[in-house]
């Protein structure tokens, strides 16, 4: 079974973990679409489809020729992301109640953690840093990534679409950064025939999003997603994300255990209350045109 955390806050019965876990949601529009698959020990194995078998048509007492379809095996690890939150008593004491103290700190810290995971989901390298996994970057890389021009190019709208096509079964979204939505709202509402390609829609929690055509644009941060990629002689590069979500399908989180938020109370080391939040996490592309890049893009 798979869940988004904007399902598994309404499933869960504990009110500090339903906080966190819609703190998560409501802070990266990548936590709030990205379906977790629950997985066994630390580690999961699946095939990713390479290539189709072969068909073909048979005359009267001709017989078909065989063939088989190409499979990869793939394995990807959880990964610990987590942090702990202390409050020292005196704060407590002297500026209001444990609990909304706590939980001020507590809101900053998941805020943290979901800026993370949303950086990692997209520029993660488990080759450089063995901690964290890989993310779209790494897993798009060879066949499921289109620029825009060698040294950095202005979007248009082909390529904009050649992206959408790249996703197998329809992109469930474009990831961008905000600078980027500007970029594209502007190239979108004035083209030479006077067409609007954007629409507006809503989020799980009722907050007004822009649509390209029927594609929802969510946004990131630019500290995450900004005009600051080196391609090719541009250092002012930035690029847009086609994803597909579908647990066992397409573009999946893995998790053994959920978010977990402990109130593990006043510690003995020193005077100080300690919630601790971790996630077991992982990713992992069941299709090899579950997501498609275009990158190299600069402003207009």
């Amino acid at each position: 079974m798979a869940i988004t955390l904007t399902e598994a806050r309404l499933l869960s019965t504990d009110v500090l973990q339903r906080g966190v876990i819609e703190t998560f949601a409501r802070t990266s529009a990548v936590m709030e679409l990205l379906p977790f698959m629950t997985i066994a020990g630390n580690s999961y194995q699946y095939n990713q489809e390479e290539a189709l078998p072969d068909v073909d048509y048979r005359d009267i007492n001709g017989a078909y020729t065989e063939s088989h379809g190409t499979v990869s095996q793939k394995q990807e690890s959880l990964v610990m992301l987590g942090g702990d939150v202390d409050v020292d008593k005196f704060i407590v004491k002297t500026l209001g109640d444990v609990n909304d103290q706590r939980a001020i700190q507590t809101n900053m810290k998941v805020k943290r953690l979901a800026n993370q995971f949303t950086k990692d989901f997209f520029k993660g390298n488990a080759t450089t840093n063995p901690l964290s996994f890989n993310g779209l970057n790494v897993r798009l890389a060879e066949k499921q990534t289109i620029e825009a021009g060698v040294n950095g190019g202005a979007i248009t709208l082909i390529q904009l679409r050649e992206l959408l096509d790249m996703v197998e079964g329809g992109a469930d979204v474009l990831f961008m950064s905000k600078a980027m939505k500007r970029e594209l709202s502007a190239l979108a509402t004035s083209d030479s025939a006077g067409h609007n390609f954007i629409n507006v829609g809503v989020d799980a929690f009722g907050r007004h999003i822009e649509l390209f055509g029927d594609v929802p644009i969510r946004t990131v941060e630019d500290a995450v997603l900004g005009f600051d990629e080196t391609h090719g002689t541009s250092t002012v590069a930035t690029s847009i994300y086609a994803v597909k979500f579908g647990a066992q399908e397409f573009v999946s989180g893995l998790t053994n255990g959920g978010i977990m938020v402990e109130d593990l109370g006043e510690l003995e080391t020193k005077p100080a209350y300690r919630t601790r939040i971790e996630f077991y996490v992982g990713l992992a592309d069941f299709h090899p045109a579950s997501g498609a890049r275009l990158q190299g893009i600069i402003r207009a």
